[in-house]
């Protein structure tokens, strides 16, 4: 169980909004959403013991009260922000420190009318009744055969993504990854994490650690970027690579750093030779698994009919494609800056084709893998 840390724990905050900074002796996934009548900011983690906060914790005028113990399930905790101003979440957001495994939990609350705090309340989707609680990660797969499988909806919150006639690639890709979860699901042998299931903006950096903390046998990233020069339609495939495949790769992966550059966050690797090496003994593992899994989503999209990129599998630096200890591979669906590509992505059927070729893929790779790992073992 994950400690809080009262010495580096705040709730502070003004008429311009309010902050929390929760410190954690442990990352863990976490979660948040909002509740009408009363007015609530609720955030539920797996699993906190919150006991060493003190009473003086919250110092936000804008905060009521604040409450905290276990969720109605077992292996979750609950904290529960009572308002007395309608505020939403801008930033919600986790940072480890990789040399003691500590977090911290970061949520930027910031005013807003209160048509549209009600507009936004309620449990997500899928669940019924407020007093659920609502997890980033589900709990510890039935067993070994279970794929867990982090999905990661590009952008969110004060960083829309590309932009096209009204649509954002961030509300699109989160529509996509919610339809896509229920399907992977539907076949009984996975189980889907999302890094956010809400419009917040969470740090790349972020992403990683949650499909970290969940155990992620693979992690998708989807995305339908747009390009600024030149044309680029249908589906393309990424991989991790210190250099890009070619310059609008390139300006893929600098295009999804600036994210974090947003929020001001330091992207930079750590001077220590000694991680470095056993990160990168853990990508020589890691980085065939990533691209045996792109090559196969490559060509169950082409069998499905679906249109692919004149060049449907590149590399690049992206940062969310960083993590050493799972595979990972990012999914352009779509450019928005092609038409058409954004009339699929608006098409339900097509996304069901799309989303339907990718859950092949996860079946078809993770039965291949399986098939190496034996190989690897001998």
């Amino acid at each position: 169980m994950a400690r809080a840390l009262p010495e580096d724990s705040h709730l502070t905050g003004n008429r311009r909004g309010a902050e929390l900074e929760l410190a954690l002796s442990q990352a863990v996934p976490f979660r948040v959403f909002t509740l009408s009548d009363p007015m609530r900011v609720v955030l539920d983690f797996r699993e906190v013991d919150f006991d060493a906060l003190p009473e003086g914790f919250n110092r936000a005028r804008t905060v009521e009260s604040i409450a905290y113990g276990g969720a109605a399930t077992p292996g979750w905790s609950r904290m529960v922000l009572t308002l007395n101003a309608p505020m939403l979440p801008e930033i919600a957001a986790m940072e480890t420190d990789d040399a003691t495994g500590e977090a911290v939990v970061r949520l930027s609350l910031q005013p807003v009318e209160e048509e549209a705090f009600s507009a936004a309340a309620g449990a997500p989707p899928g669940l019924s009744g407020v007093l659920l609680p609502v997890v980033t990660a589900a709990a510890a797969p039935a067993d070994d055969d279970t794929l867990l499988i982090v999905l990661d909806p590009g952008h969110g919150g004060v960083d829309p993504g590309a932009v096209r006639n009204g649509y954002t690639e961030a509300d699109l890709m989160l529509s996509f990854a919610r339809e896509l979860r229920e399907i992977m699901r539907r076949t009984g042998d996975i189980e889907v994490v999302m890094t956010r299931d809400a419009d917040v903006f969470v740090p790349l950096p972020t992403r990683v650690t949650i499909a970290r903390a969940a155990g992620a046998d693979l992690f998708i990233s989807l995305h339908a970027d747009a390009i600024a020069e030149g044309r680029a339609q249908g589906a393309t495939v990424y991989t991790l690579a210190e250099e890009a495949t070619d310059a609008a790769t390139a300006a893929l992966a600098e295009q999804h750093d600036r994210a974090d550059l947003l929020q001001g966050i330091d992207l930079s690797g750590s001077d220590d030779e000694v991680v470095s090496v056993l990160l990168d003994l853990a990508r020589i593992e890691n980085a065939p698994r990533s691209r045996a899994f792109a090559d196969i989503l490559v060509q169950a999209i082409d069998t499905t009919g679906l249109d692919l990129h004149a060049r449907p599998r590149g590399e690049g630096a992206f940062s969310v494609l960083k993590a050493a200890d799972f595979p990972a591979a990012l999914l352009e669906v779509g450019f928005l800056s092609d038409g058409g590509d954004l009339q699929n992505i608006l098409d339900p059927s097509w996304r069901a084709r799309m989303q339907a070729a990718i859950t092949g893929a996860v079946v078809a790779w993770a039965q291949a893998d399986a098939a190496a790992d034996a190989l690897r073992r001998q």
